[in-house]
């Protein structure tokens, strides 16, 4: 018996080859149809879902921001919102539209926020980083050009800037200590001024709600103007916080909000310590024992020698703690010695500098037949400056809203470190030295002047909030 090759035609194998077919074409279509259904279950997203991440995202980086980027950053916030705010007015109407379908350019718009939120991550994530405010700035540096562009073709409302960015701490008494509470007029205000297009397209008036307040506004062309009670923005004694508030505005029936975004600056500006390191000079002292020195005379005769000695480096001479020392006066006469025969001496004379030391010793005969011999020497006391650092520690002192502090210098100060702690939370350090005349850079709210290198002066300046 003999198996059929495939290729020898049988019937068995000519009734396989179709079935085969078949269970291929089969698989295939199954698998294209299952690769197709689960494309459409995943639709592409919507500009209401783009819209809610981009939200998402920037309000929680705002939960997380601390103080130093809630001044550093504010501007990029900011700009990040009225973008959002405008896109968000522009399509509330193409809400469930795919966002795929927006031409080129307004995606483009998303893909800067997106930017935004990514660079803002990065630099909240790691505090401290060189160059992390640059780069949110620079992420947020064409949103502007995109506000005037909105402005110019769409007929949506769009803000374009408002004021003030800074919200001034409230009133204090000397010592950072908010001041009791004043009545309801007299509270200060803050002027609150927003500008923008197409803002007041409805007789309704704009209404600007922060916390519990809402006004209406004051409306000149092209300007919304409110005036808010200070007492309105939530403040902190310690921390800067962002404030929100909320502006709602009738456009085409409908009604529309837009986020405004200030930091509120607290109550008390921080603390400081100002070390001096001071250079003294302390006086060392020793005491110098000058070689012997030998005067001889022939007989009846005098020999003087004279001999002058210089400080070692460094040191100079106490002219007012010093002696003679006559170590031995001899004499002879016929080779038997007499020390009454020599009237010699050791004494000081004229030095040749001011800082030298000189003597003479002298070998004198009493007598026509003495033979004279005179051994003498000096002690003087030694001084030198030696010098001594030591550093003044000023303490931790309160740092007060627009009172300026001033700061001496100790005299020998040689460096000094100013430490500064601002909202409890930003820590800045400065230093310069005596013979430095640059003034330091301050920070936003802080101001460092030097005052003719005698001292410094500081200040927590209310006046850049204007």
């Amino acid at each position: 018996m003999t198996v059929d090759s495939p290729a020898s035609g049988s019937p068995w194998t000519r009734a396989l080859v179709p079935l085969l077919l078949v269970v291929v074409l089969v698989t295939g279509a199954a698998l294209a149809y299952a690769q197709l259904s689960e494309e459409r279950s995943v639709p592409a997203p919507t500009i209401a879902e783009k819209l809610v991440i981009l939200q998402a995202e920037r309000a929680e980086l705002q939960a997380r921001a601390d103080s130093l980027a809630r001044i550093e950053m504010l501007s990029s916030f900011r700009a990040a919102s009225l973008l959002f705010d405008a896109l968000a007015s522009r399509y509330e109407s193409e809400r469930e539209q795919p966002f795929d379908r927006l031409p080129a350019a307004r995606r483009e718009m998303f893909a800067r926020l997106e930017a935004v939120n990514a660079a803002l991550r990065t630099a909240i994530d790691r505090p401290g980083t060189a160059g992390g405010a640059a780069a949110v700035s620079q992420a947020a540096g064409a949103i502007p050009a995109d506000l005037e562009w909105m402005a110019s073709f769409d007929f949506s409302p769009v803000i374009l800037s408002y004021t003030p960015i800074f919200l001034t701490p409230r009133r204090t008494v000397p010592g950072g200590t908010p001041a009791p509470a004043a009545p309801a007029d007299d509270d200060p205000v803050i002027e609150v001024e927003i500008l923008g297009l197409r803002l007041t397209r409805d007789r309704t008036p704009p209404v600007l709600t922060i916390g519990s307040w809402r006004g209406e506004a004051r409306v000149t062309p092209e300007r919304l103007k409110f005036a808010v009670p200070r007492s309105a923005f939530p403040t902190d004694a310690k921390h800067a916080r962002f404030i929100s508030g909320s502006l709602f505005l009738r456009h085409e029936s409908r009604t529309m909000a837009f986020q405004l975004l200030f930091t509120s600056i607290p109550e008390k500006a921080g603390a400081f310590a100002f070390d001096q390191k001071v250079r003294s000079a302390v006086p060392e002292s020793n005491t110098l024992v000058s070689p012997e020195i030998l005067a001889r005379a022939p007989a009846g005769e005098t020999r003087t020698v004279r001999r002058c000695f210089d400080p070692p480096p460094g040191w100079r001479f106490d002219k007012s703690k010093r002696r003679v020392v006559i170590v031995e006066r001899l004499g002879w006469i016929d080779d038997i010695p007499d020390e009454t025969m020599n009237g010699g001496s050791v004494d000081f004379v004229r030095e040749d500098r001011p800082s030298q030391i000189c003597i003479a010793v002298v070998a004198k005969a009493a007598t026509k037949t003495a033979r004279t011999a005179t051994i003498g020497r000096f002690e003087a006391t030694l001084v030198r400056d030696v010098a001594t650092d030591r550093v003044v520690n000023g303490g931790v002192r309160p740092l007060d809203w627009d009172e300026p502090v001033r700061l001496p210098f100790e005299p020998g100060m040689v460096e000094w470190k100013l430490y500064v702690r601002l909202f409890d939370e930003i820590d800045r350090e400065y230093q310069g030295s005596a013979d430095g005349t640059a003034v330091p850079s301050g920070f936003t709210f802080l101001h460092i002047v030097m005052d003719g290198g005698n001292n410094l002066t500081l200040r927590a300046d209310t006046e850049a909030f204007r």
